[in-house]
């Protein structure tokens, strides 16, 4: 199989990672839900990045609702999509930091980080939504974080998300019936 038609394959089976883009929705409107509390702010950060643990586990669940082969075990390129996802975990080291340093920055770097981290995707599933709001994303983020509370950026994260996953499933159904066999 050629680059070209290992990376069609994964976004054929995976349905361009739509399952994670609808599964960041539910952690969005959690981390809103979160920071409209009035708990104290280290309390709704700690909160926030428990909330964002179950990712994983909760875009599996979706998969299977949505019928997207999660492993795509069998094309080598789903490696190199799990490469792309740990990258983002070096980089919750900088949230990690914003947590004690600026703590009422940290949603607005948690999702400048998330945003920033779609640029390989685009490049994995052809995918012009990925290319667009990677960069759409984090500069949206900053503006907002800059302006608003963290109750806000998340809510805006979670309406990007939704437009997002709008997006994706238009490309996917765009998808010829021919490459989908």
């Amino acid at each position: 199989m050629s680059l070209d038609e290992m990376r069609l394959d994964s976004a054929i089976k995976q349905k361009k990672g739509l399952h994670f883009i609808l599964a960041s929705i539910i952690i969005w409107i959690g981390v809103m839900v979160i920071h409209l509390t009035t708990l104290p702010i280290f309390t709704k950060n700690l909160l926030t990045f428990c909330f964002t643990a179950p990712l994983v586990p909760l875009a599996y669940m979706i998969s299977k609702l949505i019928k997207v082969d999660f492993s795509n075990k069998a094309n080598p390129l789903t490696n190199l999509g799990i490469l792309f996802s740990v990258n983002q975990m070096l980089y919750l080291l900088i949230a990690m930091w914003i947590y004690n340093a600026i703590p009422e920055k940290m949603v607005m770097v948690l999702a400048m980080i998330f945003g920033a981290h779609l640029l390989p995707y685009g490049w994995l599933y052809k995918s012009k939504s990925y290319m667009v709001l990677s960069f759409i994303i984090p500069i949206g983020a900053l503006i907002t974080g800059l302006y608003f509370a963290p109750g806000i950026v998340a809510g805006a994260m979670a309406v990007v998300e939704i437009v997002f996953s709008l997006l994706l499933f238009i490309e996917v159904r765009k998808m010829s019936p021919v490459q989908k066999q």
